[in-house]
């Protein structure tokens, strides 16, 4: 669509309306980091994701590490760029809709809940095998007759459902006594992360190899694709910072949250990736799965400091079930406010001043879908199914934010070079990597196999998870458009139900 409007301003502002459904502004920047780093949940992917993409890359976890990092890199920048000028609860949902498309606007929004979705279900039953461990570790293993398996789904996911639930009754409450509880639990996973990866690099058995960080060594151009997808997919959540935008006291914090949140991750996955590989081979790395960070416990000390690092993952994997359910609440509502949805998702609690209908029913959707992911028994098949879908539907949303924020501001190529390099190119070569991982991993996954089966190994089902999510989408946004008769569709703009207050704070005339 065309944009008319001088490049970089913010849209205009809708009459306020005492009708239209505001939340609570109460959060700071430390809320925010604390929202954003439970999400992408270092703990967890260090202790599940180094382990599934060690094995598909081998021994180079540093090296796909750094490099996954600068297409997300300048993916962030132009998150940060686009929440400056117009932050929105919805913000790749309602910036894609604003620069390129209403239809892919809603494609970003809708595969984003998706996506989350499913990242909760998995999250639940990594949750609930955590506890199981734990039982495991205090001499707990049979419960009325029953083996406790941490590694079955049923059992699993059983637990996983009672953690989400209490986590939900905890977001809905106030996102700021949720950002308070994390912020603990965040001290306590990173202090025991630092300690053990600190000391497994130094105790470790296998020798430190300068190869680890050779992309060249990778052993083929399609596990270097997926390996860098899954990469994608641990990073993912440091834009949690920009859903709750409409929260923080100043929509600038929102875009520091973020900013600080990725630089974190990346310091923290280097030190997980290297400890990982001087503590446990190839083979260990990869065949662990979900208790990856238990065994790496095991390897570093006896009980009970062993069982701290699973503590962590436990705690971790809590946080981010809630930082989980706070920004797919948010996302909704924002399309609910649009009517893309409907409009049970942008009730605000008048107590709690949050969408505490939709928060409700984001955790009851996601058990739903754990419960329906039992189809697959084991739960190192189910999370590497899960990792692969997710890190796609990632990508591919990632990819329009950023050509979003290059067609926003592309006038800044004619009035200030350095500024368009940071705001147009970078953006744009960001985009073009993600695109053209996700499209030859797609070919790839299409081309490995010749019929379809409920398998983690088999092509065609890891190209089916995906490709389901982006089709509903389109099935969404139909009936968005002709049935709920949307006026998103028209203008691609979305609702600030608090425009006048948050447009006034834009980005400087210079740095546009």
């Amino acid at each position: 669509m065309t944009d008319t409007q001088p490049y970089g301003a913010a849209p205009p502002a809708p009459a306020a309306s005492p009708t239209q459904p505001a939340l609570r502004k109460s959060l700071g920047m430390l809320d925010g980091v604390a929202i954003a780093a439970s999400s992408t949940a270092a703990t967890t992917s260090i202790g599940i994701g180094l382990g599934v993409t060690a094995g598909v890359v081998g021994l180079h976890l540093p090296a796909i590490m750094l490099l996954a990092f600068l297409p997300i890199l300048g993916i962030a920048g132009a998150f940060s760029r686009l929440n400056r000028v117009e932050p929105n609860a919805g913000n790749g949902y309602v910036w894609v809709g604003r620069s390129l498309s209403p239809w892919l606007g809603f494609m970003v929004g809708w595969v984003n809940i998706v996506a989350s979705v499913v990242f909760l279900a998995y999250t639940t039953a990594v949750t609930g095998s955590a506890v199981i461990q734990l039982a495991g570790d205090a001499g707990l293993h049979r419960v009325a007759g029953l083996t406790l398996d941490p590694g079955s789904t049923a059992q699993t996911t059983g637990v996983g459902i009672l953690v989400l639930v209490a986590v939900t009754l905890t977001a809905v409450s106030g996102i700021r006594t949720a950002a308070r509880l994390q912020g603990g639990l965040l001290i306590f996973e990173y202090v025991v992360l630092l300690g053990f990866c600190g000391y497994g690099i130094v105790a470790g058995p296998h020798p430190f190899s300068l190869s680890w960080f050779d992309p060249f060594q990778i052993p083929s151009a399609s596990a270097l694709a997926q390996g860098m997808l899954l990469s994608v997919f641990c990073y993912w959540g440091f834009e949690a910072a920009f859903s709750v935008n409409e929260e923080v006291t100043d929509p600038r914090q929102a875009s520091r949250a973020g900013i600080t949140t990725l630089v974190t991750m990346l310091g923290l996955f280097l030190l997980g990736s290297i400890a990982f590989q001087r503590v446990l081979s190839e083979g260990e790395l990869a065949g662990h799965g979900a208790e990856g960070l238990a065994f790496f416990g095991n390897r570093l000390a006896d009980q009970p400091l062993a069982a701290l690092p699973l503590v962590a993952l436990m705690f971790s994997a809590v946080a981010s079930l809630q930082a989980g359910v706070i920004p797919t609440a948010r996302s909704m509502f924002a399309m609910s406010r649009d009517r893309t949805l409907g409009p049970a998702w942008s009730r605000v609690s008048p107590k709690y001043g949050t969408p505490a209908a939709g928060t409700l029913m984001i955790g009851a959707v996601a058990a739903a879908v754990a419960v329906l992911a039992l189809v697959i028994p084991r739960l190192a098949d189910m999370i590497l199914a899960a990792v692969n879908a997710i890190g796609m539907v990632v990508a591919l949303s990632y990819a329009l934010t950023a050509l979003a924020a290059a067609v926003r501001f592309r006038g800044l190529l004619r009035e200030n070079w350095r500024d368009g390099v940071r705001a147009v190119v970078l953006p744009t070569l960001s985009a073009a990597t993600l695109l053209g991982l996700g499209g030859y991993l797609g070919w790839s996954f299409y081309t490995s196999a010749d019929h379809l089966e409920l398998s983690p190994d088999n092509g065609w089902f890891l190209l089916l998870v995906p490709s389901l999510m982006v089709a509903s989408g389109f099935l969404a946004a139909a009936w968005a458009k002709w049935g709920r008769k949307s006026p998103y569709f028209s203008t691609g703009r979305g609702t600030d139900a608090d425009a006048p207050q948050l447009l006034a704070v834009k980005e400087p005339s210079s740095a546009r």
